[in-house]
């Protein structure tokens, strides 16, 4: 269990005089829907030059008053996070290895040249909030508290270079599944012609735009009768990076894991890095290197590739079923979730929910 350093901000609460109505909570957290109820507060914190980080606090949810020439607005000068609170047994609520995701949001802001935002401080508004919306937290298989640390330049100008004022928040939402269906098989489009990140560009930070750029190839993924869309290299359109928002991974026939290597296109999951540690701990082996599609295509035929898999925070462990696209449509294996796949899944989520002990001390508490 990690815990906050010492020194960390203090996040004082300006209580939500208007909250949700009881009854109206209840329902939303009974149900949830990713991403589409907030609850009552959001953390919040601003940036400038001259003073730094300052004015952490806890506030009620609302719409934020933003200058027509915010710097977001027109330079996309943002990045964000996305990370879950999940309840356990005994009512406490827990964050799975949120450190790595600070680190990876001050990565993020050192891209973006915005203003890297302390592991105290995000620990702290995470902390802070869940606090003070305890009560949203849902409980049960799958259920858990989205919560959406982001920062963008809120500072009013036009000019092409770093905002001078920044404003951080934590936002939070009580989710479900991600996928409707749950833990099971999903189809993959795989875009030949759209790419999400090129060498030397954003792909590695959690930036809005990357997601903008993947919107399009979603939607003629879903026009094809599939669930997600598999992109590939923009620098020779071979080798898979990213499926969505979400890390791919091969098992092989010799029981081998293999996953594209992190080669500044492709985003650092924390699941990633999850089943990855637990995989090496078993004491499989794990090779990051390029994976080309048409490897991929002829090791399903063959049957040397046996399971293919997606991970993120989202989805968690999300076993793939079919892979298609322009000129192919192949099922993987029997199209149903293989062992690796089903075993990595239970692992993960029994660490995150408590059912299995966290001998690797991945959790730290909320409330």
């Amino acid at each position: 269990m990690s815990t906050i350093p010492d020194g960390a901000p203090h996040f004082p609460v300006q209580p939500n005089l208007s909250p949700f109505p009881a009854e109206e909570r209840r329902q939303a957290v009974l149900a949830p829907r990713f991403g589409t109820c907030f609850t009552d507060h959001m953390a919040r914190a601003h940036w400038s030059p001259q003073t730094g980080w300052t004015d952490h606090r806890v506030v009620p949810y609302a719409p934020l008053a933003m200058d027509p020439a915010a710097a977001v607005l027109h330079y996309g000068q943002e990045i964000f996070e996305g990370l879950k609170a999940y309840r356990h047994a005994d009512g406490s609520v827990w964050a799975f290895r949120p450190e790595l995701n600070a680190a990876r949001f001050a990565a993020s802001a050192r891209r973006l040249a915005l203003p890297e935002l302390p592991e105290a401080d995000f620990l702290a508004s995470l902390e802070a909030l869940v606090r003070t919306d305890r009560a949203w937290v849902p409980a049960g298989a799958g259920a858990s508290l989205y919560l959406r640390p982001f920062m963008f330049a809120s500072e009013a100008f036009l000019g092409v270079r770093p905002a001078a004022g920044v404003d951080y928040l934590v936002i939070a939402s009580p989710a479900g599944g991600y996928f409707t269906a749950g833990f099971a098989p999903v189809s993959i489009w795989v875009a030949r012609d759209q790419h999400r990140a090129g060498p030397g560009g954003t792909g590695a930070a959690k930036t809005g735009g990357n997601y903008a750029a993947s919107l399009l190839p979603q939607q003629q993924a879903r026009e094809h009768g599939c669930d997600q869309v598999c992109f590939l290299d923009a620098a020779t359109s071979t080798a898979l990076e990213e499926i969505g928002s979400m890390n791919v991974l091969l098992v092989m026939g010799d029981g081998s894991v293999h996953t594209p290597a992190l080669t500044g296109t492709i985003l650092a999951g924390v699941t990633r890095r999850s089943v990855l540690d637990l995989l090496a701990q078993d004491g499989r082996e794990v090779v990051e290197r390029t994976i080309t599609l048409a490897e991929v295509l002829d090791g399903l035929r063959r049957g040397t590739v046996t399971e293919v898999l997606a991970c993120g925070t989202a989805a968690v462990i999300t076993p793939i079923g079919r892979l298609a696209g322009e000129g192919f449509d192949v099922t993987v294996a029997d199209g149903a979730p293989g062992p690796v796949t089903t075993e990595l899944h239970e692992r993960l989520t029994g660490i995150q929910y408590g059912r299995c002990d966290d001998t690797y001390r991945w959790l730290h508490r909320l409330a």
